[in-house]
Order: structure tokens, then C-alpha cells, then sequence
């Protein structure tokens, strides 16, 4: 599998990797559901099976849930992946989530972390959310100390402007940001982008399949059966009068994929992996069988025409 180095760092990774976002199960704020934690494990191993080299999960993925996964699933591999998660995210003891960037709440975070993955240190540990906003340098302040210390390998940010960037790349460099950008997210594209190609700043996207909607496998029946636990039964992309706009999308993704012999999924990643900006994209992995028609993403080259309809369709 191809693969690409991430911003001024020492990591080569594939141009996919595994993301345990739905691994950390029911019962929170942001879950997905009701998640078998077996398929959980499966999955990460069918991803590793297929060349993907690293994993992103974060502290709040079912409050500590999802990094306990990766850790199972990795126990005892003998060349195990890059192991990528977050801080920022807090909770207390009845599970509300509230926001930090203190540093003592880092430090409390990273140690937690590093037990729950079971690992000597973070391969790239980043800010989940620029929240609250007026500490983020404090709290890049301590990444970039706990990185010295030895328990972070590299640090990175998630969600941030390019605004936000420039404030903080003062204190220590910026490995790396992780956005969400999909064809019917792409708001990254003004400023974010050129700014991370810039200052080599390497970019790992999110929900490039908008969170599934583009996977091919979403139906209008699907969409009205969601559990009211699992978050995107309240987004608006999967509501009138967007949703019939971007099942569109999808049918269209599918017919592309047709030429290629791969999913509509792998050509909605693809269709991201084009940007020169864009070194890898996170495809959230529930169970084995998905692994199949998103890892030939990594590897596909979508003409210049395709990439050029797809975004004129969501331009």
C-alpha cells in the first residue's frame, strides 16, 4: 500500500488508515451505536492485514472504551502500526464531556492514555478541538513539553484554522492537522489547505465517506432505521433537502467505482486523496468485511475529469 510522509516527521504511513471513532461502542454523547467490540478487534486486524500501518482513536471515543480496543487488538503483534489518538475531551464520573486545554488536564490525559493503549509513547498526539480557544497555547505549550519528555513522538492538532495554526506553530511545530473534509465538506479548501501545504504541515482528513453517506451502502431505508443513539440520526446531511442531493453523489461515486472495480466508498476517499495537501484519510472500521471496499482507496488515481465532476457536483 502507498504510502506518505506526514508533514516534517519521520513517519511514512499509507495513504488510509483505521479509524476506532464507532469502536468505542453506546452510552455517550457521540456514539455510533451499539458496537460489538470483537468486530471491533477484527476489523483493526483485516485493516493491518491490509497494509494500513496506523490507527487514530482519542480519549473520548466511548470514554476511554475505544483506545482500550486498539490496545487489545494490538496486544501481542509483533510489528504493530502507528498508534494516533487525542486530548481536549474530558469527562467526569456521570459521563458529561467538557473541554480542556489546561495543562494539568493534559498531563492527566496523556498518562490515561498511554495505560489505556498500553504503550511507552504516543506516535502523534493531538489537540482534538481548539477549545476552549483562548488555551490553546497553554495547551500546545504542553504537548510540545511532553513530547521533550519522551511519552509523544509527535504532536498535531484536530479542527483547527489556519489562523489558529499560525498562533500556536510559534510555540513548537506542527506535525500535523486532522480536518474533516469529504466531497460535501470542503471548507478546508480556502484556507487550510494552502496553509498546511505551505508550512508542510501534513493532513490526515476525516469522514472522507461523510461519516458513510457516501459509502454506497447508505439507503433512504437505512437512514430512517438509525437508533437514536448513533449521532448521525440527527445530521442535517442526512436530512431533506440535502439528502436527496447527496444519495445523488452516491449513485454517482458507485458508477465511477463500476470502471474501476471498487466501491463508491474508495472514490469518495480517493476523490480527497487528490488534493496535493492531503497526505492520508481515516476510514472508521466497524467490522472485517469493510476493510475490502475501502482499502483499494490508498492506491486508486481518479482521472483529472473525474476528480473535476466530482467537485463541480458539490462546488
Amino acid at each position: 500500500m502507498e504510502t506518505k510522509r506526514l508533514g516534517h516527521s519521520d513517519l511514512e504511513i499509507t495513504r488510509v488508515g483505521i479509524g476506532a471513532w464507532a469502536m468505542g461502542g453506546p452510552g455517550y454523547a457521540f456514539a455510533w451505536g451499539a458496537q460489538d467490540d470483537d468486530e471491533s478487534i477484527q476489523a483493526i486486524h483485516a485493516g493491518l492485514d491490509s497494509g494500513m500501518n496506523w490507527i487514530d482513536t482519542a480519549a473520548v471515543y466511548g470514554l476511554g472504551h475505544s483506545e482500550r480496543i486498539v490496545a487489545k487488538a494490538l496486544s501481542g503483534l509483533t510489528d504493530p502500526p502507528y498508534v494516533f489518538t487525542k486530548c481536549e475531551r474530558v469527562w467526569n464520573e456521570q459521563g458529561e464531556i467538557g473541554k480542556s486545554l489546561k495543562a494539568e488536564s493534559i498531563r492527566k490525559e496523556c498518562e490515561a492514555s498511554l495505560e489505556r493503549l498500553g504503550v511507552e509513547r504516543i506516535d502523534l498526539y493531538q489537540i482534538h478541538w481548539p477549545e476552549p480557544n483562548e488555551d490553546i497555547e497553554e495547551g500546545w505549550t504542553t504537548l510540545a513539553e511532553l513530547q521533550k519528555e519522551g511519552k509523544i513522538r509527535h504532536i498535531g492538532v484536530s479542527n483547527f484554522s489556519a489562523g489558529q495554526m499560525a498562533q500556536i506553530a510559534e510555540i513548537a511545530p506542527i506535525t500535523s492537522l486532522q480536518p474533516p473534509f469529504s466531497l460535501i465538506r470542503r471548507e478546508i479548501e480556502a484556507e487550510v489547505l494552502p496553509y498546511c501545504g505551505k508550512e508542510d504541515i501534513g493532513v490526515i482528513v476525516y469522514s472522507p465517506m461523510a461519516s458513510g453517506l457516501l459509502s454506497g451502502s447508505m439507503t433512504r431505508e437505512r437512514i430512517a432505521t438509525l437508533p437514536s443513539d448513533d449521532w448521525r440520526s440527527r445530521s442535517a446531511a442526512l436530512k431533506e433537502p440535502q439528502l436527496t442531493k447527496n444519495l445523488g453523489l452516491a449513485d454517482r461515486l458507485r458508477s465511477i467505482g463500476g470502471n474501476y472495480g471498487v466501491s463508491a466508498g474508495a472514490v469518495a476517499i480517493a476523490w480527497t486523496l487528490a488534493h496535493p495537501a492531503v497526505t492520508a484519510a481515516i476510514v472508521g472500521l466497524r467490522n472485517p468485511t469493510q476493510v475490502a471496499g475501502v482499502a483499494p482507496a490508498a492506491d486508486l488515481k481518479l482521472s483529472g475529469e473525474e476528480i473535476a465532476e466530482l467537485s463541480q457536483m458539490t462546488g
